[in-house]
């Protein structure tokens, strides 16, 4: 795909007021529009009954593919990866330290033109020994180009998980987005509840800390969805509008292998403006077989199926299956193909190279524009921009809550008699 660099007043005054200090700084030169998270969700909020990707780049093809459909739709969109996929023991190749760069080069490259916040996603705070290192972590994130970020905390207790969102607070730049999550995605078990989520919003309310997104355990799995359950559009809906005094919009994990009609009321009948989608963008860059929305078919034997002549060549999809199983990488533990096999995906043939991006591109396209609404959000961000003249939008709230009623002590105590289902034990990183 070529696009002309041409760029519009508008554009270049949007570029001068609303890139944060950090992408400026680490790219001068650059007419890559990289925003806060802020102003994506503010601009599907405007545009009403719509969300917009958050797009996990776990290669390269799927980042070129992705910024390609959003200026196919004139969309705003997120670009993210997972700690736990780009972080200091990644198994994707792009990384929360480079992500940033690589998005702005591919912007730069193709004349991207569309506005693009870059998200590092589910920041797991495990314990409360996690704490202390991850604070000098967050800073060097945004040293590198991030312009939001997940703090999920959501594996401990709810008094731990508000007191680790309040005590990492102060690393993240009052400009950024903001995302903080109650209640680990475990399918249809440990679901969330607004007594929860509440309780979350409002102690950080109490400390002048209001997040633009909150995720919820509300029916998905990561990865391969085989429940046929998905989300549960009605428990969102109803914890949403349960936190509508504080202004905060739901992020959407989970969002691969969900359905059109499902996704479309999330989008209309919630205020989620965020949706994460990681899985079916990988299976279609390589050219596995996917059901309308992106969720992989297998075979009788529970196998992949690789459809001829489309992503990977069928000899590089045999050497990938071969590592696979030699590693014994099944189902969706298969993304950790991802990082030793880029280099040799970036050595394929142009035309391949060219049909895995493009096969993204025009999956996330028709996401944009037939299910998640959110054609010509671009422009309604651009326009945001011009208005503030700055690179921080606002809040979309504030401080309602007594901060003398959430000190650390009736933190503990009201967590106490919150009654909840956390779910089962286990790993449940993205």
């Amino acid at each position: 795909m070529t696009i002309p660099h041409t760029y519009s007043k508008a554009f270049e005054t949007a570029l001068d007021y609303g890139r944060p200090p950090n992408i400026k700084k680490r790219f001068p030169n650059s007419k890559a529009l990289i925003v806060s998270g802020k102003y994506i969700d503010q601009a599907m909020l405007k545009k009403g009954n719509c969300m917009t990707i958050a797009a996990n780049a776990r290669s390269s093809f799927v980042l070129r593919g992705a910024l390609a459909a959003a200026q196919r739709a004139n969309a705003a969109i997120i670009i993210e990866i997972a700690r736990s996929e780009g972080g200091t023991n990644a198994y994707c190749p792009v990384s929360l330290w480079n992500m940033a760069t690589q998005t702005d080069a591919i912007m730069n490259e193709l004349g991207i033109t569309i506005p693009v916040a870059i998200h590092a996603d589910h920041f797991g705070i495990k314990s409360p020994s996690d704490i202390a290192p991850a604070k000098p972590e967050i800073e060097s994130l945004f040293d590198a180009g991030i312009t939001s970020i997940a703090i999920d905390a959501s594996h401990m207790t709810d008094d731990q998980n508000l007191l680790a969102n309040i005590e990492l607070n102060p690393f993240v730049p009052g400009w950024a987005g903001l995302e903080t999550e109650v209640g680990e995605i475990k399918g249809t078990q440990g679901l969330s509840t607004a007594q929860e989520a509440l309780f979350l919003i409002q102690g950080l309310n109490a400390h002048n800390i209001f997040p633009d997104w909150i995720a919820l355990n509300n029916g998905t799995t990561h990865g391969i969805e085989e429940s046929g359950t998905g989300i549960n559009v009605e428990l969102t809906a109803q914890i949403h509008e349960a936190l509508s005094p504080y202004g905060i919009s739901g992020a959407q994990h989970g969002t691969s292998g969900n359905d059109s009609d499902r996704l479309r009321a999330i989008a209309s009948k919630t205020r989620t403006t965020k949706a994460n989608v990681a899985t079916a963008l990988q299976m279609i860059s390589w050219g596995l077989k996917v059901n309308d929305y992106g969720n992989a078919i297998l075979d009788d034997q529970g196998n992949f199926i690789k459809q001829k002549d489309q992503g990977v060549t069928e000899e590089m999809w045999s050497k990938m299956l071969a590592y696979a199983n030699a590693h014994n990488l099944k189902g969706g533990d298969v993304k950790k193909l991802n990082l030793p096999f880029e280099s040799h995906l970036s050595a394929l043939p142009r035309e391949i190279r060219l049909r895995m991006a493009k096969n993204v591109e025009n999956f996330v396209y028709t996401l944009l524009t037939d299910v998640f609404n959110t054609t010509d959000t671009a422009d309604i961000l651009i326009a945001h921009i011009l208005e503030t003249k700055s690179h921080m939008p606002g809040y979309k709230t504030k401080k309602t809550e007594y901060p003398a009623e959430w000190s650390r002590e009736k933190i503990i105590q009201r967590a106490a008699s919150i009654i909840s289902d956390k779910g089962p034990d286990g790993n449940f990183d993205d």
